[in-house]
């Protein structure tokens, strides 16, 4: 890891309280800028007051505040790291993962857990609200926002409504946005619940079992026909859930 540069000492003379403000706004311009990434272990605080010649409160006093706006996260005995960035989504729109990922400035990678195509289960006709067994192709796969996983998807795919799936290998291009590139919807219904890891899905999120987490399910439609229904899974500390609208639901 390069060391990080940072500002050269500054007058003595100067107020505790700029001094503490100055050390926030120059981690701050860093971090926002993207110099220091999510993740990035910032100096720690021996360095900080050699660096600006001041005390250790004065240090402090700036890095309380960074962790107060969310900007850095302080670990105990570990120091303190940018902070990983929310992710904020529509409830009601269908989303773009490998978008979402981007969009935060992230390097987005696929990774396919396993592709089976097979005759629904019971379970499967109850996902897809069919009352008779039909071709599915299930498909689960991790999405990476750089090393951390980012969601884990469980998805299914009605064969009858969308044969072409059955040719894709899902390889480069994430289910649900090749989905919304090729196969038209009039329908969908998201269904969203706070739980618990178990031990599966803490080893497919790489976090603790029992932590928190938060699952999105939908189901799309066209007319009548099922086409497909997810469900996906976020470590509980990195996501959050927006909707915007006005009194008449615009």
């Amino acid at each position: 890891m390069n060391k990080a540069t940072l500002p050269s000492p500054v007058d003595p003379d100067q107020s505790k309280g700029q001094l503490s403000a100055r050390i926030r706004s120059d981690i701050e311009r860093r971090i926002l800028s993207g110099e220091w990434a999510p993740g990035y272990r910032i100096p720690i605080e021996r360095e900080l007051m050699d660096t600006y010649g001041c005390a250790r409160m004065t240090v402090n006093k700036a890095l309380v505040a960074l962790a107060a706006s969310g900007l850095i996260e302080r670990r105990r005995r570990a120091g303190s790291f940018v902070s990983q960035p929310l992710v904020q989504s529509a409830v009601i729109e269908i989303s773009d993962v490998k978008a979402e990922v981007e969009a935060i400035g992230q390097v987005y990678r696929l990774e396919v857990v396993s592709r089976r195509q097979r005759t629904s289960t019971a379970a499967d006709m109850k996902r897809l609200d069919v009352q008779t067994p039909r071709p599915v192709l299930a498909v689960l796969c991790r999405h990476l926002a750089g090393r951390r996983v980012h969601a884990f998807e469980d998805r299914l795919i009605d064969l009858v409504s969308v044969p072409n799936a059955s040719d894709i290998a899902f390889e480069n291009v994430p289910p649900g946005t090749w989905l919304r590139e090729h196969v038209p919807w009039s329908e969908a219904e998201n269904r969203i619940n706070a739980l618990n890891a178990d031990a599966v899905l803490s080893a497919h999120l790489g976090i603790k079992e029992g932590a928190a987490c938060l699952q999105v399910e939908r189901s799309t439609w066209r007319g009548t026909q099922p086409i497909t229904a997810v469900r996906m899974y976020y470590p509980g500390d990195s996501y959050r859930l927006v909707a915007h609208f006005s009194p008449k639901g615009n």
